[in-house]
């Protein structure tokens, strides 16, 4: 079987390298080694940080991506996770550099390469509506709103967001009863459970399925331990947490998680289209598998 190329919209790194700390050569050498896993555009996923090392991690990556040659996966803009989140659904980031979701506090840090934004919809004060006009795609997560009007995704539904209520509304309600709503997923049986895996795809119509990693520094390296959103995360070999148990992220790439969704009868190949359609991207190159969907070859476009 054929398919695209895969597109990662939500990864802080891999092969040892933090988008965070990372210099030009580590992009560029993480975009190489990741191309070989099938892996053909990448949103680099800024974690919670300082403003300062914010802009400096965007000019790194903007910086990479004009010196990107053949077999690399394409950099097609960052995804900023951070500081616009709710302290109450942090999961691992810091609260220390957390701002207001507004116009001037975006202006800080705001960058035409800043293509997805992950922010807390009830704490907005303006920003989403200029997202929008900027053309950023604004997701729902950290959060615990259930109103996300002009959200146009929710990030790593269930994970650090109000869960389902049959009680009033909910942020991982909304994401499953509204079609509208581009919902990603971490499958790596880890971060999310095969039952509510089952209900997630039950729930999402087929094509606003997202499926993410949310893969850390660690994966595909020797790395055991590492600072992280200024913390200590250590990796047992099956996941990443801090020392109070904090899941920090995934540790599988997105072929492993395709992989162990097909053994488990839950994988459908119109994922992988999905974010072609939802960042209007043209497809380039391809996949070939094999039918336990291990990859076979990777041909450039």
């Amino acid at each position: 079987m054929k398919t695209p190329l895969l597109i990662e919209q939500h990864f802080h790194g891999c092969f040892g390298v933090d988008f965070n700390k990372a210099s030009v050569d580590d992009v560029l050498l993480l975009s190489k080694e990741i191309f070989k896993y099938g892996i053909g555009g990448i949103f680099p996923t800024l974690v919670t940080d300082s403003v300062e090392n914010i802009k400096k991690a965007i000019s790194v990556i903007k910086s990479a991506s004009k010196r990107q040659s053949d077999a690399m996966a394409k950099i097609l803009g960052i995804h900023l996770e951070g500081i616009f989140i709710n302290e109450k659904k942090k999961g691992i980031h810091n609260p220390e550099h957390f701002l207001k979701p507004n116009v001037d506090n975006y202006r800080l840090v705001e960058d035409d390469f800043i293509k997805i934004i992950t922010l807390a919809p009830e704490l907005d004060d303006g920003l989403v509506d200029y997202l929008i006009s900027k053309d950023v795609k604004v997701q729902a997560g950290h959060c615990v709103s259930g109103d996300l009007t002009g959200c146009a995704g929710t990030t790593h539904t269930f994970n650090a967001m109000e869960g389902v209520s049959h009680r009033g509304k909910s942020t991982a309600m909304s994401a499953l009863i509204y079609d509208n709503l581009y919902s990603e997923i971490i499958a790596d049986g880890v971060h999310v459970s095969d039952d509510a895996l089952r209900l997630f795809f039950k729930c999402k119509p087929v094509d606003k399925v997202i499926l993410v990693s949310d893969c850390l520094p660690c994966t595909k390296s020797d790395l055991k331990e590492f600072i992280f959103a200024d913390e200590t995360i250590y990796y047992d070999g099956k996941k990443a947490t801090s020392n109070d148990g904090t899941l920090a992220g995934s540790t599988k790439l997105l072929p492993d998680i395709i992989k162990r969704l097909n053994s488990v009868g839950m994988f459908n190949p119109q994922y992988i289209e999905n974010p072609y359609n939802y960042h209007n991207l043209e497809q380039f190159g391809s996949i070939e598998w094999d039918k336990n969907w291990n990859i076979i070859n990777v041909y450039q476009g």
